[in-house]
């Protein structure tokens, strides 16, 4: 498996796949290609299909300025290693192109050609989460150890500033109100939220709180704003919100949130490896429902879960999110996109509760559960993930 850092990337909303990645392919690509007086950009499937309400096309055109840009909107044709797909071409004054290349936008900000040589470097020599329980059964050591132990000790620096960023986004989108951009006119609620919960007391409380945090992250991202994947834009509030939570009730330093971090990374590089982050590929189960996971097992860990327990909670964020479909409402990531990263978060508190009442013991892998998830997602009609031709996506205003 890859690095971490893959799935805690930092970078501007609203779509860590259609706004982060494209934006990343365009720069690449424009490094190589100086001297183009112009550039054709040809979406296909989901970008195409969903690109405008992720401003994909802003975010190519930015990074390709100050050359001038035609998109070509290709929803219909899906070529064949990921949905996301997209082809550069570099024009020359005569309008003839001199260099092309077609990328993917897997997920999480990732793009790849699909070739072995495009492959981040392996790091981790397990890839299934049985084998690193066994491994912390063997040698009584953490999942957030197991992470130091490939990454390196460097990995400590990166994860402060990845939980940084994440703190200053929520006090950011706490702080904003008015209406999100886009066609919906939807208002943001986290402030509004927020201030309520002042009022109130008890598992209330907690729970609004909860509730804010994860919209001030969510509100944040579909404004565009710079947010941490994790493991990708559209399911960024899940996470931080609940650690967010648990810092402010529980006063855990940010020593120990890091390496609940850590922990939450490990499970989501899993997810990643064996199924999918991609909307467009397995629906929002694997988005909101790897974040509810990572969420889950960073929470059973600060409240001293055993690494039995902590797989129980992680296993239980995906279960309960199985058949998630992707169908944002004018491809924005603001319906249901938002409400999503709210509800994950308390159940992400949830799971870790119900799994630290338990001995750690019970019937379905983690493991077995991303592999479901993995089917599901491919059994899904393509009109559920990611292409505004299905589910809520559908709804008139």
């Amino acid at each position: 498996m890859e690095s971490i850092k893959e799935i805690y990337k930092i970078g501007y909303g609203p779509s860590s796949s259609h706004t982060m990645g494209p934006r990343k392919a365009a720069e690449q690509f424009k490094e190589k290609t100086l001297n183009a007086v112009s550039y054709r950009v040809t979406l296909y499937g989901s970008l195409a299909a969903t690109g405008k309400g992720h401003l994909t096309d802003k975010a190519i055109t930015e990074a390709l300025e100050p050359a001038k840009v035609e998109i070509v909107w290709e929803p219909t044709k899906y070529l064949t290693f990921h949905p996301n797909a997209m082809k550069f071409e570099a024009l020359d004054t005569k309008g003839k192109t001199f260099q092309e290349r077609t990328v993917y936008s897997v997920g999480g900000g990732k793009i790849t050609d699909g070739s072995l040589e495009n492959e981040a470097k392996k790091i981790y020599d397990l890839t299934l989460m049985s084998d690193i329980l066994d491994w912390t059964k063997r040698t009584g050591h953490s999942y957030w150890e197991y992470v130091e132990m490939a990454e390196g000790s460097e990995i400590f620096n990166y994860m402060d500033k990845v939980w940084d960023t994440m703190q200053k986004v929520i006090v950011r989108g706490l702080e904003a109100e008015g209406v999100l951009p886009g066609g919906l006119h939807l208002a943001r609620k986290a402030a509004s939220y927020y201030i309520k919960s002042k009022s109130f007391s008890g598992s209330l409380k907690k729970k609004t709180l909860t509730f804010s945090y994860a919209l001030a992250v969510s509100e944040e991202n579909a404004a565009g704003g710079e947010v941490v994947t994790a493991p990708t834009c559209g399911s960024a509030g899940v996470v931080p919100a609940v650690l967010y939570r648990l810092k402010e009730s529980l006063d855990f330093s940010d020593k120990k949130i890091t390496r609940a971090l850590m922990t939450a990374g490990l499970f989501g590089n899993i997810v990643k490896e064996n199924a999918s982050i991609s909307g467009a590929e397995v629906g929002c189960q694997g988005e909101v429902g790897t974040a509810c996971a990572m969420a889950a097992a960073a929470a059973a860990q600060l409240l001293g879960g055993t690494p039995q327990q902590i797989e129980y909670a992680a296993e239980m964020g995906i279960e309960h999110h199985l058949g998630l479909t992707c169908d944002p409402i004018g491809g924005l990531v603001q319906a249901p996109c938002i409400e999503r990263n709210a509800f994950a978060a308390e159940k992400a508190l949830d799971t870790a509760t119900y799994a630290l009442l338990s001995d750690g013991r019970h019937l379905v892998s983690f493991d077995k559960i991303v592999k479901t998830m993995n089917q599901t997602g491919h059994d899904l009609p393509s009109i559920y993930k990611e292409t505004s031709e299905g589910g809520m996506a559908l709804i008139q205003f």
